[in-house]
């Protein structure tokens, strides 16, 4: 069955590159009207620009929030200021937005989290512990905002511009190391992950669920 969302406004929150953009590209070329606010308009670790941006705002139909600034490292060597703003920005920002957003009867919220909710690393707990979280927020949510669906897609290993840090060696090699492990055999692209968030939205029975998309790596051994 084909998808016409040409009636649907659609807000992707974080959608400068990565998966935030191949989201919005997805609605788009579906015939969604697509906001996308810049970190400027719409800074979701901000209590007043989230008010502010909402207070201006129609309802929309979907609502998806991909942004997230995050620190990386142990519990033993990360900063708990750190860590702390780590979870006001992935988790409390979803929050937020959640909290102040306007959605039609029947619209959907999708939240961006992560595999490590499932599979946790020793290396990256905090990490895992926000996505889980998130996870666990969207599930509360899909019973409070009713009938308004409220769902998670949790991501693997994603080629997107997070990466774009390491030298270009550095980062193929890390991505062929995980595609041997992982049944899929190749990492994640932006596109994938769109494509399940797109499910989500469209998907007038799907609420409260989590869809991982991880290439397998949460049952890769």
């Amino acid at each position: 069955m084909s998808i016409n969302l040409s009636k649907s406004r659609v807000l992707v929150v974080g959608a400068s590159g990565g998966i935030g953009a191949a989201t919005a590209d997805a609605f788009q070329a579906l015939g969604a009207d697509v906001a996308r606010p810049c970190h400027d308009v719409l800074d979701i670790e901000d209590d007043a620009s989230v008010l502010a941006f909402f207070a201006m705002a129609e309802a929309f139909d979907h609502v998806v929030v991909s942004a997230a600034r995050t620190k990386i490292g142990s519990v033993a060597t990360l900063a708990v200021e750190d860590a702390q703003a780590s979870m006001n920005s992935k988790f409390f920002g979803a929050y937020r937005v959640a909290k102040a957003v306007q959605v039609n009867d029947g619209g959907s919220i999708t939240f961006v989290s992560g595999f490590l909710s499932g599979r946790p690393s020793a290396t990256s707990v905090l990490q895992g512990s926000i996505n889980a979280a998130l996870e666990a927020l969207a599930r509360g949510l899909a019973l409070e905002r009713a009938p308004v669906r409220v769902n998670t897609v949790s991501p693997g290993l994603v080629d997107t511009p997070l990466h774009a840090g390491m030298r270009a060696e550095d980062r193929q090699a890390m991505f062929e190391r995980a595609a041997a492990r992982l049944p899929a055999r190749r990492v994640g692209q932006p596109e994938d992950i769109a494509q399940a968030i797109l499910f989500v939205a469209t998907n007038g029975f799907t609420t409260g669920a989590t869809i991982t998309v991880d290439g397998g790596a949460t049952i890769a051994t």
